[in-house]
């Protein structure tokens, strides 16, 4: 008998789709993003809140964890609403934020380039009556502090009433070792020059809308730099406060520009910023 020819195996519809598509020209690769050198953005933003303040606690913490943003928050060890919400800080950090260095006892220079603030700098708080060596001691005790609460040894410092000096002499390069960077400086944030221990900041009050914080966010993005906002009362609680509604009026625009803006906490940033001019140096 005559064993008739084989028939070849029909194909699906799958396999023929497949082979067409490997034989045609193949497709254009898609375009790259247009990413930035803030961890692959075009600006980067760090949202500071000084002082430990129950309303940051409060109010803060919930919108920011709403957003999935994280935020920085400069603890000041004295203070009531640190002393007494210790276990509610300490689940701050362990959601990821930072709590920052802020000092012992928020040693200010109570009357200088203009401003009075005896009504609220005590004396035995007053810059010009510390000496080095007790603001160093005081901000490395505040560490010890910090370290007990989220179990973490890198931190930044925000500088009380932006003040550095004690009779004349900067007291940064001494803690330099103790702390990944700080923020205070009025220099543009710009990610080649910028030092990690003079990071600029814009205060916010009630004399800024959400449509002008907005406006630096934009700014900052067309410039490439680093924007850093420091807050205190949001929603109250401080004499410097901004509306609560202006606040998450911010927090929704930045959730919204994700692709284009790096949110981090200061930390993060400083430790990015450090590493990128290390690498750009050789």
């Amino acid at each position: 008998m005559t064993t008739p020819a084989r028939r070849p195996p029909r194909r699906g519809l799958f396999t023929l789709v497949l082979s067409v598509s490997l034989s045609a020209a193949p497709l254009a690769p898609a375009q790259p993003p247009d990413r930035g050198v803030w961890n692959g953005r075009k600006a980067a933003v760090a949202l500071t809140y000084d002082d430990g303040l129950n309303v940051h606690l409060d109010k803060v913490v919930p919108a920011l964890d709403s957003a999935g943003l994280k935020g920085t928050f400069y603890l000041t060890a004295s203070r009531e609403g640190v002393r007494s919400r210790i276990a509610d800080w300490r689940a701050v950090a362990a959601n990821g934020h930072e709590l920052g260095n802020h000092t012992l006892f928020h040693p200010c220079t109570a009357v200088a380039d203009g401003r009075d603030y005896r009504d609220w700098v005590l004396p035995e708080y007053d810059l010009d009556n510390y000496t080095l060596k007790r603001v160093v001691d005081e901000i490395r005790m505040a560490n010890t502090m910090l370290e007990a609460i989220d179990g973490r040894r890198t931190r930044t410092i925000a500088y009380p009433c932006n003040d550095r000096d004690v009779k004349g002499a900067s007291y940064v390069p001494l803690i330099r070792g103790d702390l990944a960077g700080g923020r205070g400086g009025t220099s543009p944030n710009d990610i080649d020059t910028v030092d990690v221990f003079g990071i600029g900041a814009v205060g916010v009050d009630d004399g800024l809308t959400a449509g002008q914080l907005i406006d630096m966010v934009k700014a900052a993005v067309d410039s490439g730099r680093l924007l850093v906002f420091c807050f205190h009362g949001v929603g109250g609680e401080h004499r410097t406060n901004v509306a609560l509604g202006t606040h998450e009026e911010l927090v929704r625009y930045l959730k919204s520009r994700e692709r284009d803006i790096w949110v981090a906490p200061l930390v993060d940033i400083a430790a990015f910023i450090s590493r990128h001019q290390t690498h750009s140096r050789h």
